[in-house]
């Protein structure tokens, strides 16, 4: 599971990306500098991770990772191939959500492609380039269901009308996860399709240092703007959490924050909203060897849960120990949890809660 990073040229994306992954990508004050998309692997902050350290004391600690994808600068007219659009959209495609950065802060010496500083426009450019990637799309589609439904098949009409219907909100400029569509068509008919602008999406307002706490009037336009497009927005000072990184200590980085007002780093904030964006969530195995967190998608059953520490995990299931993160901590060992009786055995059925410290049993 990946999500991309996107945005006109100079937003900030690449300084970003290199806040989140300590990657190098290069950073300038010019256009299209990223070429080829740079893929970070991120760790997700976890403080249960840290608290599971301090009971355990393992021999190492692995936390949950999410794949940060920095991608080419957009530009008008990317929809037709300009500037880098048909690599843009390509690499786009190939990711689970959107981390859309917008400019908003003044700074005379960071060029902006369009010369102006706009957060509303910017987002207009980026949304109607990839509006018209997916009305292509969804024209093709249209003219293979048309002829199906031309017959009479009663399944292809249904998903025609879905279609039909996707058209007319993009041609008016909506994007398709804001079109109010029935789960089950969506799921259907939509999903298959992956259209770009289907993705969820966060949005990162890039400000200047004075305004990381509460914001200015370009990150209050863009709030107005996406009210009703089921998206969030956080506000990140992008240059400044550069600085923070570059600290050598803990320490150091925290009296930094303090002085700013705040209680982390912004980024810790963002990876976090990246890894729900994806609809991902977390359980955790603790024993002396190592105390770890597994990322999973939300819904998965305890079977597919122990697949993803391995596959004959899944294929040989017999059962899954059980013990909430609450009540590890409360009790303080796996031991007196036992004692306690709040260790649950749950089969193939349970649905794994994010947070649950597991043990599979299995058989190959």
């Amino acid at each position: 599971m990946k999500a991309g990073i996107v945005g006109l040229p100079n937003v900030g994306k690449s300084t970003l990306f290199n806040c989140l992954s300590n990657a190098k990508a290069q950073s300038a004050n010019f256009p299209f500098c990223t070429i080829e998309p740079n893929i970070g692997v991120v760790n997700v902050p976890d403080t249960r991770l840290e608290k599971l350290e301090s009971l355990v004391n393992p021999e190492r600690v692995l936390p949950a990772t999410v794949d940060i994808v920095d991608i080419a600068g957009l530009v008008k007219g990317a929809s037709k191939g300009e500037g880098l659009g048909n690599q843009f959209l390509g690499n786009i495609r190939e990711t689970d959500a959107i981390l859309h950065v917008l400019r908003c802060f003044d700074d005379d010496n960071v060029v902006h492609v369009d010369g102006s500083v706009d957060p509303i426009r910017d987002k207009e450019t980026i949304d109607m380039e990839l509006q018209l990637k997916d009305l292509e799309s969804i024209e093709k589609k249209l003219d293979k269901v048309k002829r199906a439904a031309k017959t009479g098949n009663k399944e292809a009409q249904k998903e025609e009308a879905v279609l039909a219907k996707i058209k007319q909100h993009l041609e008016a400029g909506v994007s398709v996860r804001a079109i109010d569509i029935d789960a089950a068509d969506r799921k259907e008919f939509v999903s298959p399709l992956q259209l770009i602008t289907d993705k969820p999406v966060l949005y990162v307002c890039n400000v200047d240092e004075a305004s990381a706490v509460k914001g200015n009037a370009y990150v209050n336009k863009v709030k107005e703007t996406v009210a009703n497009e089921k998206a969030e927005v956080l506000v990140l000072a992008v240059g400044t959490e550069a600085d923070i990184n570059e600290l050598d200590t803990y320490e150091e980085r925290q009296l930094f924050l303090e002085d700013l007002g705040l209680d982390e780093p912004g980024s810790s904030k963002l990876i976090r909203a990246a890894y729900h964006l994806l609809n991902l969530h977390t359980y955790f195995t603790a024993g002396v060897k190592e105390v770890r967190a597994w990322t999973i998608p939300v819904g998965s059953t305890a079977p597919q849960a122990a697949g993803v520490i391995h596959t004959d995990f899944e294929k040989g299931f017999i059962r899954a120990e059980v013990i909430s993160y609450d009540d590890y901590v409360t009790f303080g060992s796996e031991a007196k949890v036992k004692e306690a009786g709040k260790m649950r055995v749950e089969g193939k059925e349970y649905v794994v809660k994010d947070g649950d410290v597991m043990h599979f049993r299995f058989n190959v």
